[in-house]
């Protein structure tokens, strides 16, 4: 069951960048939770994902909020698109190589919606994104 309920705002460790959720989106990962009829999934929403009471969502799109110490490569107000847990929040923390720089002519929301299979090939080869066209 989907519920809206107040969270703490995260705080970005070392490693990670706080986003400003602008867009999420919905990924297998998130309706299968939803659709699962084996015993394993019926185990994973009854059980488990409410022992840790986990906010869904894992494709997000926004803009830096904030960077812990130790992240290079982004900086408050850049808009960002990747992976990180709990992407159905207003805010969010994601790993420095999780995320990715939106290209300047694509809109938030389809970045979120292209993230799939964008981030795997981009930061298993390369930390930019430059490649990436407007056409």
């Amino acid at each position: 069951m989907l519920q809206l309920r107040e969270v703490a705002k995260p705080v970005p460790k070392d490693n990670q960048v706080l986003v400003k959720v602008q867009a999420a989106s919905v990924n297998a990962l998130d309706f299968r939770r939803f659709t699962s009829t084996s015993m394993v999934g019926r185990f994973m929403d009854g059980v488990l994902l409410k022992a840790i009471n986990r906010v869904l969502g894992v494709d997000i799109a926004g803009r830096v909020e904030a960077v812990g110490a130790a992240v290079k490569q982004f900086q408050p107000g850049d808009e960002v698109f990747g992976v990180c847990k709990d992407a159905f929040a207003e805010y969010a923390c994601a790993d420095e190589n999780e995320l990715v720089m939106k290209p300047v002519c694509w809109l938030l929301e389809a970045s979120a919606e292209k993230r799939e299979g964008l981030i795997s090939s981009i930061t298993s080869s390369t930390t930019s994104c430059e490649y990436l066209s407007c056409e």
